[in-house]
């Protein structure tokens, strides 16, 4: 039997938690670890209604931000990757800059320094300077950087449409078959 594969979703305090809580429900069989920060449960529950425990029974396991001693905080503890979604544009920078006070900031310098996949999903609109050079800092260091940006091609009648495109496009980086995406089939 093959193994589950093992993931960690680190939801922050940016606006989109609903972008987490989908990637939570659309990871079939996987081993799904989860981080709220403090910042996403106050968005997650005005944005969603949802409420921490909600989104962490979505999850085989649960963390504080706070808890810097939780399994995933070690490079020992194999998983297979770590999304952020969303990042918020503080977490994105104390990545950058190799800041690891907090439970996702130290789990994403353990993803780096291990090589893991570390997937960023900013959700911020326009982009300063210096977020543009935090992601690019961290797309050197070997995160990918997918900013939540549906596509307009598949023609989305709905803000649940454009999350799942976002959602779809996460797990196809991931390697996870899905049918969130409406692929392209050219023009003909």
């Amino acid at each position: 039997m093959a193994q589950r594969r093992r993931i960690v979703i680190a939801i922050t305090g940016a606006s989109g938690s609903i972008l987490g809580i989908r990637l939570l429900r659309n990871l079939p069989d996987a081993e799904k670890h989860v981080v709220l920060s403090e910042g996403s449960i106050e968005v997650m529950e005005y944005e969603t209604g949802m409420t921490r425990e909600e989104v962490a029974s979505l999850a085989d396991h649960s963390y504080k931000d706070s808890d810097l001693s939780a399994p995933i905080s070690s490079g020992s503890f194999i998983y297979d990757a770590m999304c952020i979604v969303p990042c918020s544009g503080s977490t994105l920078a104390k990545i950058s800059a190799g800041i690891a006070d907090t439970l996702i900031t130290r789990s994403a310098a353990v993803a780096l320094k291990e090589r893991r996949k570390l997937i960023i999903v900013p959700r911020e609109t326009p982009f300063s300077t210096l977020f543009i050079e935090n992601m690019l800092r961290l797309s050197r260091s070997g995160a990918i950087i997918a900013p939540a940006m549906p596509g307009y091609y598949s023609r989305p009648k709905s803000a649940d449409d454009m999350t799942d495109f976002v959602v779809g496009r996460i797990l196809d980086l991931l390697g996870i078959e899905n049918r969130l995406v409406k692929r392209w089939e050219g023009t003909e």
